[in-house]
């Protein structure tokens, strides 16, 4: 099957919709802690970019993916803008900030294990640079508004980027078409997290009882 665009392409359209998705987060979260203008931009940019950064630092990739492409600035800037025009500060914030960071966990672990994957890395390697470049931005994000990062609770969250991770690189190993894996991979990632929304999953609790 023939796409209209190449794998570079769709990998790129995947990263700016994971880069709109964290930057709606990241200002949605700093308005209702009541940020200026640009701290509203700030919490957005290192929400949106703080994953993919650490990641490029980690593999070696120079120079960082944002400061060859503008468009991550600009479009990280003026979907933060934008977002604080429409805000309304009585609406419940939970639900939008679980949608969009849910989108922001499947782009970005496809993202990040696509990256690892170019540069040769050991199949867990590539693993845990797709869960680092989908939690970093939303960690750092949460620290700076002053909340217990969502990822560090006992939400279905990592293990989503796992499962979706592993399932790629098995569509790897039997030479599915690159288009496929992704698509699979983004599904599986973001319907594991807001089904785990949805019915209030949680990860099991591995202490010993006495």
């Amino acid at each position: 099957m023939n796409l209209p665009f190449s794998p570079e392409q769709m990998i790129y359209l995947l990263d700016m919709v994971g880069i709109i998705a964290c930057a709606i987060a990241g200002t949605t979260l700093a308005l209702y802690k009541r940020f200026d203008l640009f701290g509203c931009i700030l919490v957005s940019m290192v929400n949106a970019i703080g994953g993919g950064t650490l990641r490029d630092v980690m593999l070696g990739r120079h120079p960082l993916f944002w400061m060859t492409d503008l468009s991550y600035v600009v479009v990280i800037t003026l979907t933060s803008i934008l977002g604080q025009m429409f805000f309304h500060r009585h609406q419940k914030i939970d639900g939008m900030l679980k949608l969009f960071d849910a989108i922001g966990l499947a782009a970005f672990s496809v993202i990040g294990l696509t990256v690892a994957l170019s540069f040769d890395a050991h199949p867990i390697i590539a693993i845990l640079m797709a869960v680092m470049t989908s939690i970093a931005g939303g960690i750092m994000r949460d620290m700076i508004c002053n909340e217990i990062p969502l990822v560090l609770q006992k939400e279905i969250y990592i293990s989503a980027s796992i499962v979706g991770s592993v399932l790629y690189l098995a569509l790897l190993h039997l030479g599915v078409a690159d288009w496929v894996r992704e698509t699979v991979a983004l599904i599986s990632i973001f319907g594991i997290r807001m089904l785990a929304v949805k019915f209030d999953w949680h990860l099991p609790s591995i202490q010993l009882r006495r």
